[in-house]
């Protein structure tokens, strides 16, 4: 559920971006068309889809320890499949793409959980979550069979986009996994949420953002902490104004308002708690930049 790749990628995502500023500067192309076409300036709907992003700079809330009814000012809410979408917000599901939820394990076919040395291959920080092997077809085939009802679930209840968590469990893997092969899932579960109605969301794993939008097809990024680890613009340059950003209190270097005045920072962006509690719970903590 939280961040967990706290690498940059900003040298990568450079060479990138200098390669294609030379290309397009031969062929009378403009960096801005190519880089985000999905802007604040094309409208809200990618050309031929029918699916809508999330509003530029719209406040966001993120409730995926518990829904609650948002702030009047909230204009977008994340909330976990199994609760309903926000009535008066623009409202995101949360799915666990690449390992399992709490809970579910023994839904999963033992060869469908990643193995390493004869074990099941958890993630260190979230040991009851096992990665899915994603590293053949036929794997990745049956792994989205059971993850696409779950998808067009969140269309049916009235989400208007999908996230996908946990989109660089590839690096978890002990070289097992690859980004290609999480690339190749990443893509079905986009096609999926686009023919259901829904936009896709990339979930941190800054440092693929670049292709996981070209490759994948991903349309907008939720991030967490991108202030805390100086990231933001590493999506910014690839999503424009649709990065929603959550930043939690916990591990604050400077002053939230500090964050929210910073010209790197998203527009949309929320100061939650770590876990993400209800608003009667004590730890609860929800700040806003236009607070």
């Amino acid at each position: 559920m939280l961040e967990r790749d706290r690498r940059t990628g900003r040298g990568t995502l450079a060479a990138l971006v200098t390669v294609l500023v030379t290309v397009l500067a031969l062929t009378g192309c403009t960096v801005g068309s190519a880089m985000d076409p999905h802007s604040e300036h094309s409208g809200d709907a990618p050309a031929g889809g029918d699916w809508s992003l999330p509003p530029a700079g719209a406040t966001p809330d993120y409730q995926l320890g518990g829904a609650y009814e948002p702030a009047a000012e909230v204009g977008i809410v994340g909330r976990d499949r199994s609760a309903d979408p926000a009535a008066d917000a623009y409202s995101i599901c949360y799915v666990n793409g690449f390992q399992t939820q709490p809970g579910e394990l023994g839904s999963w076919d033992a060869d469908l959980l990643l193995q390493h040395d004869g074990a099941t291959v958890f993630d260190p920080d979230w040991p009851d979550e096992a990665l899915l092997d994603t590293s053949t077809a036929d794997r990745r085939e049956r792994i989205a069979a059971q993850i696409i009802p779950w998808i067009e679930g969140c269309a049916d209840d009235g989400f208007a986009a999908v996230e996908f968590d946990n989109l660089d469990s590839y690096t978890r893997s002990d070289d097992t996994l690859s980004l290609d092969d999480n690339l190749a899932l990443a893509t079905l579960f986009v096609d999926a949420a686009h023919g259901a109605g829904l936009a896709a969301g990339q979930k941190n794993a800054a440092e693929d953002a670049a292709a996981l939008r070209d490759r994948a097809g991903f349309d907008f990024a939720v991030t967490e902490e991108c202030a805390v680890f100086e990231e933001c613009d590493v999506y910014t340059a690839v999503y424009g104004a649709h990065v929603i950003d959550i930043e939690y209190s916990d591990e604050l270097p400077r002053s939230f308002a500090e964050m929210c005045a910073d010209a790197e920072s998203p527009a949309s962006m929320v100061l939650r708690d770590r876990d993400l509690v209800t608003p009667d719970n004590p730890a609860y903590v929800f700040e806003t930049c236009g607070a």
